[in-house]
C-alpha cells in the first residue's frame, strides 16, 4: 500500500486514479457526514452547486430529505441545516437522505468521485478508516484535504497524518514502505506533535478561527475528537455516500 497526501483538490494529479481516494474535511463536512450516517441517515448526496441541490432534492419526499447547505461557515437560505455534526440525531436524521453542499468538502468529493473506491475520513473516524484500509488493502491511496477555497488547512493534514500513522502502527511498516510522497511523511510529523492537543490545533487553524468568529466552539470540540465513531462513509455511486 502506498499512501499519498494532497493538501487540496487542486493538487490532485490530472492523470490517473488511485485504487482508493479519501476525502478529508475535518472542519466540517466529512465530520458531519460521519455524524449523519451514524445517526441513521439513509445516504448523503453531495453537490458542488446549491441550485442543483435544491432542484434534485425536490424529487425526494419532503419527510425523507434534509437539505444541508453551507457557504462561508453559515447556513444557506432555503436549506434545513448548515454544516454542523451537532445537527444530526436519530430523531432528526434517521431514515432521511441528506442533500449536502459545502464550501470545500463536497467540492473535494466531486474531484475524486471517479476513483473505484471513495471514502471519507475525519478525526472522529480515524481508527475506522485505518481498519477499512487494512481490510481492503488498496495498492494506491490518495488522501485529499479539502482545504479552504484552494488553500492548505492544518486540520485536514493532521487527520491525514493520523490515518497514515495508524496504518504504520498496525502494520509495523515504515515511511519507506508506505509513504507515496513527501507530504505524507510531513503529515505524520504534524500529527505526532499535536496528537494530545488536537482541539488546540483546531483553535490555531485559520478555519477554526473563522468558525470561532461565528460562535462555533461546540463544533470545534466535536470535530477534535479522535476515534469516537465506527462508521466509514463510502461512495455507493457518483456523488452518493452511505455505509
Amino acid at each position: 500500500m502506498k499512501l499519498f497526501l494532497f493538501h487540496t483538490p487542486e493538487e490532485v494529479p490530472n492523470q490517473g486514479l488511485p485504487d482508493c481516494a479519501i476525502a478529508i474535511d475535518v472542519l466540517r463536512a466529512t465530520t458531519t457526514m460521519a455524524a449523519a450516517l451514524a445517526a441513521g441517515a439513509e445516504a448523503i448526496q453531495v453537490f458542488s452547486d446549491i441550485d442543483t441541490l435544491l432542484t434534485v432534492s425536490e424529487t425526494w419526499p419532503l419527510d425523507k430529505r434534509l437539505r444541508a447547505g453551507e457557504r462561508g461557515g453559515g447556513k444557506v437560505e432555503g436549506c434545513d441545516l448548515g454544516n454542523s455534526p451537532l445537527d444530526h440525531s436519530a430523531e432528526r436524521s434517521g431514515g432521511k437522505r441528506l442533500f449536502m453542499s459545502t464550501t470545500n468538502g463536497t467540492r473535494c468529493l466531486k474531484r475524486i468521485e471517479q476513483a473505484p473506491l471513495v471514502i471519507t475520513a475525519a478525526l472522529t473516524t480515524r481508527q475506522a478508516v485505518v481498519e477499512f484500509l487494512l481490510e481492503h488493502r488498496p495498492e494506491t491511496v490518495w488522501l485529499v484535504g479539502s482545504g479552504w477555497e484552494g488553500t492548505y488547512s492544518l486540520e485536514d493534514t493532521v487527520c491525514a497524518g493520523a490515518v497514515i500513522h495508524g496504518v504504520m502502527t498496525a502494520t509495523g511498516q515504515s515511511f519507506k514502505d508506505l509513504a507515496g510522497n513527501d507530504a505524507a511523511i510531513a503529515s505524520v510529523s504534524l500529527y505526532l506533535q499535536w496528537q494530545d492537543q488536537l482541539l488546540d490545533l483546531l483553535h490555531y487553524a485559520s478555519h477554526g478561527q473563522r468558525l470561532l468568529g461565528l460562535d462555533n466552539e461546540a463544533d470545534l470540540k466535536y470535530c477534535a475528537q479522535l476515534d469516537v465513531l465506527t462508521v466509514v462513509p463510502r461512495q455507493q455511486e457518483a456523488g452518493v455516500l452511505a455505509l
